[in-house]
C-alpha cells in the first residue's frame, strides 16, 4: 500500500530522492552552522583575550601611575623635611651670630665704659666717645652684612630641596604619558 506521500508525488524513489536530499541539505546545514559557531566561539575568545590583554595593560599602567605618585610624593615629603631641617639649623646658626654681635657689642660698650671712667678731661671724653660710636657704627655695619649674607645662605639652603622638587614636577608634567 503506498504512503499518501508516494501517491501525490506518485513515485517512491522520486520520494526516497527528495528525503535524502532534505537529509544531506539539512547535514549540509548544520555542518555549516557548527563551523560558524566555531568560528563565532573562536572569535569571541580572540575578542576576549585582546580584551583581557588591553585591561591588564591599562591596570598596569594605573598601577605604574599610582606608584610613581606616591614616590614622588614620599620624595616631597623628604624635600620638604630637608627644607625645614636646613631652615632650622640655618636660624640656629643666625641666632648663634647675632648673639655673638650683640655680645661684642656689649663688650666693646663696657670697654668705652671703662676708658670714659678713666678721663680726665672733657676733650678726652668727646674724644673717647666718638672713637666708641664709629667703632660700634662699623661693627655694626659689619656684622649686619654677615647676618644678611648668612640669612641669604640660608634661605637658598632651605628652598634648594623645594626647588629640585618644582623641577622635577615641571619635567614630569611636560613628559608625554606612556601607554
Amino acid at each position: 500500500m503506498a504512503t499518501t506521500t508516494e501517491t501525490k508525488f506518485g513515485d517512491a524513489a522520486k520520494v526516497a530522492e527528495v528525503k535524502e536530499l532534505v537529509g544531506k541539505t539539512a547535514q549540509a546545514n548544520a555542518a555549516y552552522a557548527r563551523m560558524l559557531v566555531d568560528e563565532s566561539a573562536t572569535s569571541t575568545r580572540a575578542t576576549a583575550g585582546k580584551g583581557m590583554e588591553q585591561a591588564n595593560r591599562a591596570a598596569g599602567s594605573m598601577f605604574k601611575a599610582a606608584e610613581e605618585a606616591a614616590e614622588f610624593g614620599r620624595g616631597n615629603m623628604e624635600a620638604f623635611a630637608k627644607s625645614a631641617q636646613a631652615y632650622v639649623s640655618g636660624v640656629q646658626d643666625l641666632s648663634r651670630q647675632a648673639m655673638a654681635m650683640v655680645q661684642g657689642l656689649t663688650d666693646q660698650t663696657l670697654e668705652g665704659a671703662k676708658a670714659l671712667s678713666g678721663v680726665r678731661s672733657l676733650k678726652d671724653a668727646v674724644e673717647i666717645q666718638a672713637g666708641l660710636a664709629r667703632a660700634a657704627f662699623e661693627r655694626t655695619v659689619s656684622e649686619s652684612t654677615k647676618l644678611q649674607e648668612t640669612a641669604l645662605k640660608v634661605a637658598e639652603r632651605s628652598f634648594a630641596p623645594l626647588s629640585a622638587r618644582m623641577t622635577l614636577a615641571v619635567e614630569k608634567v611636560g613628559r608625554p604619558i606612556a601607554g
